[in-house]
């Protein structure tokens, strides 16, 4: 697999960020502005459940954005960490016996070079296990051992 791999998954997991934080952004201007628009009519308590909706709905997209802002900003941390370290940590593209895992932001599967990558969170169950070990050395996850032949 080519070396440039790892700038690639970087850029698909920055790009699935800025969407995620662009669909937050819309999300939350459009129940901003539902809020705004609506009026208080003669059902009173219809108007209340209503209005509480929508201030569930606004805290919700709040919440998405916050989360895409900080993925952001953990990924961008990790734009240029150097290839070559001898154990894992966030920034680390690991082969492993059963998979590629790039350690950053959980993005789920990404396919890149006709490879199935992982995009994982050093805090994700697998994510904890993998921080610090180094290549040769092996860690057990949901009944599998995997192996790692390699870190960039």
């Amino acid at each position: 697999m080519d070396r440039g791999i790892k700038s690639q998954i970087y850029q698909r997991c920055m790009d699935f960020v800025l969407q995620r934080i662009d669909t937050a952004e819309t999300a939350l201007k459009q129940a901003q502005e539902a809020s705004n628009d609506d009026t208080k009519s003669s059902a009173g308590d219809k108007f209340e459940t209503t209005r509480e909706m929508m201030q569930q709905d606004i805290a919700r997209n709040k919440n998405l954005l916050f989360d895409g802002q900080r993925n952001l900003a953990l990924l961008t941390s990790l734009e240029h960490v150097p290839a070559g370290d001898d154990s894992v940590r966030n920034g680390s593209l690991v082969f492993t016996s059963k998979g590629i895992f790039y350690i950053s932001i959980s993005a789920g599967q990404l396919h890149v070079e006709g490879e199935v990558v992982f995009a994982i969170s050093a805090a994700s169950p697998i994510g904890q296990l993998l921080i610090g070990k180094k290549t040769g050395e092996s860690l057990k996850f949901n009944q599998n051992e995997y192996t790692i032949k390699d870190i960039q």
